[in-house]
């Protein structure tokens, strides 16, 4: 009988094409994956330890299936991700019930720990994150007409509140060839929307090629038959060049779409977060993508709290996500990681303050979303269906506007029934905030 693996996966999309790596060798040797921790006889967690909230959940998680592992449920547990690579032989002592700690590197060998595991060892290893794999196999564990490509793994930006680099290593691309013959696989496998991701995605092709290439690859991956929408998440500011402009704005197949993190717009935070930018010089740049591709979504991450933010500096971005109006953000209260720069920053602010003004932040982007939402009544749109809701007796889906997972859905009626993963025109009849609600057109 086939060993049993169930596979937990926290944190990111990144995070998440890293676990769909690790579930492909299993498969291909011999395991058999299951999709609950509590059928299986070995569990695999790939933690996320980027934030405190990350790294809290990351060991509830490891502690639950050490509950079931007491009570003979599971065998084994192996953990692995981002919170092991940064705390390494510390993780190991953290988690006596777990028969394997490993770092990021140890991934590609994942077949060989379990096989170590089941053999009575305790395996603890951490090889170098630099040699962890940029490509290869994976089994799609999103909904099948939909997943990622990360496109470059690590980052070199050093902003100094972010533990990536620490963890990830410093930024290296797919070679351009071999983004799109996975592409060209996952579209041959039935994905007709694909979502470009990478720490940095518009840093891609830099340290292989001198320059961002990133245009090039997005007019290849349109070339790819079968695909239908590509959207490219996690552009940074300094790194939008016409050139990437006008090439999502003439390629049918990439939705008018674009993630851009600022953080902030106060010009002296943000050169303490050794990012780019001031108010004046990021109102222009939104001023002119939205002239250079019209009707474009535009969606940000900010991060309220940041050691020395005044009140001052906080009223300041809330005046200019008012003025910016962003279709879709995200606001963050600041967490206070060690081994970054910023740990070590004077003024510190309290957490509760810290959340505070995030709450404030999303509260105001709540108002500005349901207007925005309102501007669509009556439009017709294109949606994909993602599924249908029993209790609300609807289908639901998304539209381009919206990215998977991070933004919001069309619930919507049909008089014929619906397959996931179709297209389907919609009439938008009414609006719930960040939701659509609308009809299929017949």
């Amino acid at each position: 009988m086939p060993i049993k693996v169930g596979m937990v996966s926290l944190g990111c999309s990144k995070n998440l094409i890293d676990s769909e790596r690790m579930l492909y060798k299993l498969r291909s040797h011999g395991y058999k994956l299951v999709t609950e921790p509590g059928l299986a006889d070995i569990a695999v967690v790939n933690t996320c330890g980027f934030i405190k909230s990350a790294k809290e959940e990351a060991i509830e998680t490891i502690l639950e299936l050490g509950k079931l592992k007491e009570e003979g449920t599971l065998k084994k547990i192996v953990v692995t991700g981002c919170l092991t690579e940064r705390y390494k032989e510390e993780a190991a002592e953290l988690f006596p019930e777990a028969d394997a700690v490993i770092g990021l590197g140890n991934n590609k060998d994942i077949v060989d720990v379990l096989d170590r595991v089941l053999a009575g060892e305790r395996y603890v290893s951490f090889a170098p994150k630099l040699s962890a794999e940029l490509t290869g196999g994976r089994i799609i564990s999103t909904l099948p007409f939909f997943t990622y490509l990360k496109v470059a793994e690590g980052c070199s930006n050093c902003c100094t509140y972010c533990a990536i680099p620490l963890i990830r290593g410093k930024f290296r691309s797919v070679d351009i060839e071999a983004a799109v013959k996975e592409a060209e696989f996952l579209a041959e496998n039935g994905v007709t929307e694909l979502v470009v991701i990478a720490q940095d995605t518009s840093r891609y092709g830099e340290d292989l090629y001198g320059e961002s290439k990133l245009p090039e690859l997005l007019r290849r991956l349109c070339r790819i038959d079968g695909l239908k929408w590509i959207r490219t998440l996690y552009c940074y500011p300094e790194r939008i060049t016409d050139e990437l402009l006008d090439t999502i704005a003439s390629e049918e197949k990439l939705v008018k779409y674009l993630e851009i993190p600022i953080q902030h717009c106060d010009a002296d935070i943000l050169k303490r977060m050794n990012r780019w930018g001031s108010a004046e010089e990021l109102e222009a740049l939104f001023t002119h993508i939205r002239e250079k591709i019209p009707g474009v979504i535009l969606r940000t991450t900010l991060i309220t709290g940041f050691p020395g933010e005044t009140e001052e500096q906080f009223n300041s971005l809330a005046e200019f996500v008012q003025k910016v109006r962003f279709d879709r953000l995200g606001c963050f209260a600041y967490s206070r990681e060690e081994g970054t720069p910023a740990y070590d920053f004077p003024d510190q602010i309290d957490e509760e303050t810290a959340m505070h003004r995030a709450d404030i932040i999303m509260e105001q982007q709540m108002l500005i979303s349901a207007e925005n939402n309102e501007k669509l009544l009556g439009r017709e749109l294109e949606a994909v269906v993602e599924g249908f809701d029993k209790f609300g007796e609807c289908w639901f889906g998304r539209t381009p506007l919206d990215a998977p997972d991070i933004d919001g859905k069309v619930f919507f009626t049909s008089v014929e029934p619906l397959e996931i993963g179709k297209y389907v025109r919609i009439r938008i009849t009414d609006t719930l905030d960040y939701d659509l609600i609308g009809e299929v057109i017949e």
